[in-house]
């Protein structure tokens, strides 16, 4: 890990010490539920998964709806498939991506259609992932650098990297190619802090732990969605026809994974 990104790390934890909390009371409008899509493409094929947002005075609903007809279909050489759903309520599709080709997602359900495009980018390669422990000034904090490869004659290429503890979401990110160096791109998580007696069960990593990592290229449109849920916002659009939330995307995603093991991390 180079000096800049550990003093980066460092500066923001300082600051997060700092923060200061007010209580506000405030009244939410009723408004009825939203179809939310969330679908993927890959070079292994394709699911889709819908949902319907939950109010917020009440417990998170991810009831997976199958009441609905997926569509997906390769607009570059004219191929279309029909997504069936599974036992668990995701649709799924053979389809293989194929980077540079255009893809179409429609989705009908309840008398409204959704539809969405995305073209899939040129693939990735994930060449490595490491834990470090650093230095901060409550704890030790096992920071995972992410090391992948980026197109270095395109400006502009976004990325989606996501973190799996033993197969559930742990962290995710968006990053751009202009953290970049020599065609390379380091991305970095702070994960579990060395006293477990002080970490959240939800970011605590163990011995044994099972941390993988997906690097996805994505495009601009859906990192400025990324940006916007991260932000707790809807974000732009990215279906047209009758309104819904969610996304669609063709991606040549790559993993990896690795074993947290804490008596074998290196000090920094």
């Amino acid at each position: 890990m180079n000096r800049l990104t550990r003093h980066i790390l460092i500066v923001l934890a300082i600051l997060s010490l700092h923060s200061c909390k007010k209580d506000l009371d405030i009244k939410y409008k009723d408004i009825e539920p939203i179809t939310v899509i969330e679908g993927q493409l890959t070079l292994q094929g394709a699911n889709v998964r819908i949902t319907m947002t939950t109010p917020m005075d009440e417990p998170m609903d991810t009831t997976l709806l199958t009441d609905a007809t997926v569509t997906l279909t390769d607009l570059t050489d004219g191929t279309s498939e029909t997504l069936l759903p599974d036992r668990k309520g995701v649709f799924i599709g053979s389809t293989a991506g194929t980077p540079g080709h255009d893809y179409e997602l429609k989705v009908i359900r309840d008398g409204k259609s959704y539809v969405s495009r995305c073209e899939m980018a040129a693939p990735t390669d994930l060449l490595s992932l490491e834990f470090n422990w650093i230095k901060m000034p409550y704890d030790k904090v096992a920071v995972l650098q992410v090391t992948f490869t980026e197109n270095a004659s395109v400006d502009g290429d976004c990325y989606w990297v996501r973190l799996y503890r033993n197969g559930k979401a742990y962290m995710w990110n968006i990053i751009t190619d202009l953290y970049a160096a020599n065609g390379i791109i380091n991305d970095v998580f702070m994960t579990s802090r060395r006293d477990l007696d002080k970490e959240d069960e939800e970011t605590a990593l163990r011995d044994g732990d099972v941390v993988a990592a997906s690097v996805s290229p994505i495009s601009r449109e859906m990192y400025d969605y990324l940006e916007a849920v991260s932000s707790d916002s809807n974000g732009p659009a990215l279906f047209a026809g009758d309104f819904c939330l969610g996304y669609f995307l063709a991606s040549p995603t790559v993993t990896s994974s690795i074993t947290f093991h804490p008596d074998e991390i290196k000090d920094y």
